[in-house]
């Protein structure tokens, strides 16, 4: 295996052709990985520059393909979970009378579901083929996504929320788990990041469309809440559809159609010389060396620390608050879009500098990001200010979650893949 801080070439093979590994038929392989020792000014930019043709050919078919796919099912995850936050702020509530803890068991039902629902789905994902699994279970949640406008009770709301989690469970898990497995250490940061922080701009979105769909409150009989709900059906759809189309598998078991012999073989050598394991099926021995290894313990409690201090995303203190104050429907929606775009730009920030300034390490990212949460909520809690503090600080509190999104959650993959 390379060092981390190596970058690699391609050159051609001279002599005997390599088999691709797996294949059958003999397959050359066109290329093969080395060791170059020095890296360019313009691969800290991005890593494809310093490579060869050939691998910059492939990588540039990858990235378009399945990065193009993780980021858009992100978006349209994140759309059809946090849709009913602004749904709730924007008439759902008074329309429906909730006026109890109905939004707090809305989204418990979420994420029990999503909760029941991760393990289970990622296991299949070793028996059934990701271009199928995946883009099934975006159609699902979809679809699932514009019966919430028939909803008539909240029963029915608590029904629907929890299938919607069982079928978001596998994808970003499942998601990351595919990227893991076609691409290099010194590759992976970014693209996580970049396709992380296409859940905040989702986030974003929806109070866009939620602020633009309540001018359609009353045409065809239907809320502009509810045509928040038909607005995301229909945005979801086609990019869940594409998936059985361009979403390419794993490198062993590909049938990309744009991917060459060549492409594949090289694909596998990539794996190989990072030590990647092919996908088998779970067994006694891989379930004993998961649960014996720190990854799981470690990774797991930082994670539940973050989400402990990321209620914003599942419960829209900021925007209720906006509301109790007597904003406006579309003000509710806009102003805590501007949280998504400071999560967008400090998500990019860390993951080029952890690749780059920090060589790989994620800790700074985690560390940082955690102090800027303590203070903004020590800040929410201690002192009795007055509104535009009370507001910068909220500001502060929830881009400390887009910070968390790059150094925990997307870092966390990483390091348990």
């Amino acid at each position: 295996m390379t060092d981390s801080s190596k970058e690699v070439s391609t050159e051609k093979v001279q002599g005997t052709p390599e088999l691709s590994p797996g294949s059958d038929s003999e397959v050359p392989v066109v290329a093969v990985l080395q060791e170059t020792p020095k890296r360019s000014w313009k691969s800290y930019i991005w890593d494809t520059f310093d490579k060869s043709p050939e691998e910059r050919k492939f990588l540039f078919k990858l990235d378009a393909a399945l990065m193009t796919l993780a980021s858009l099912g992100y978006f349209i995850k994140y759309l059809d979970q946090v849709n009913i936050n602004n749904a709730f702020v924007s008439g759902m509530k008074e329309d429906m009378n909730l006026f109890g803890n109905e939004l707090n068991y809305m989204q418990t039902c979420w994420t029990v579901g999503y909760v029941i629902g991760e393990i289970p789905s990622n296991m299949l994902l070793t028996r059934i083929r990701p271009s199928i699994w995946i883009p099934a279970c975006e159609v699902t949640w979809s679809v699932l996504t514009i019966l919430l406008t028939k909803c008539t009770n909240a029963t029915q709301l608590y029904v629907l929320r929890f299938f919607i989690g069982l079928a978001e469970s596998t994808f970003y898990p499942g998601m990351q788990y595919i990227v893991g497995s076609w691409y290099r250490k010194d590759e992976l940061a970014k693209r996580s990041c970049l396709f992380h922080a296409m859940g905040n701009v989702g986030s974003m979105v929806s109070g866009y469309l939620m602020a633009g769909s309540h001018n359609l409150d009353g045409v065809h009989g239907y809320h502009g809440w509810q045509w928040l709900f038909i607005t995301n059906t229909v945005v979801s759809l086609p990019i869940a559809i594409s998936g059985f189309f361009f979403l390419p598998d794993l490198p062993e078991i590909t049938r990309a159609w744009y991917f060459t012999p060549e492409d594949i073989a090289l694909a596998k050598k990539r794996m190989e010389l990072e030590g990647r394991a092919q996908r088998s099926p779970y067994t006694k021995a891989k379930f004993k060396k998961i649960f014996t290894s720190w990854h799981i313990y470690t990774l797991v409690l930082l994670y539940i620390l973050f989400n402990n201090g990321n209620g914003g995303n599942s419960q829209p203190a900021f925007p209720l608050w906006l509301k109790s104050e007597g904003y406006s429907i579309r003000d509710v929606n806009l102003y805590p879009t501007i949280v998504e775009v400071i999560s967008v730009i400090t998500t990019l920030i860390y993951a080029w500098t952890s690749d780059s300034l920090f060589r790989g390490a994620r800790w700074p990212a985690i560390v940082f990001s955690g102090l800027v949460k303590i203070i903004a909520y020590v800040g929410l809690t201690v002192w009795k200010v007055p509104t535009p503090f009370t507001e910068s600080v909220g500001y502060g509190g929830d881009e400390s979650d887009g910070v968390c999104v790059s150094g925990v959650v997307a870092f966390d993959y990483m390091a348990a893949g």
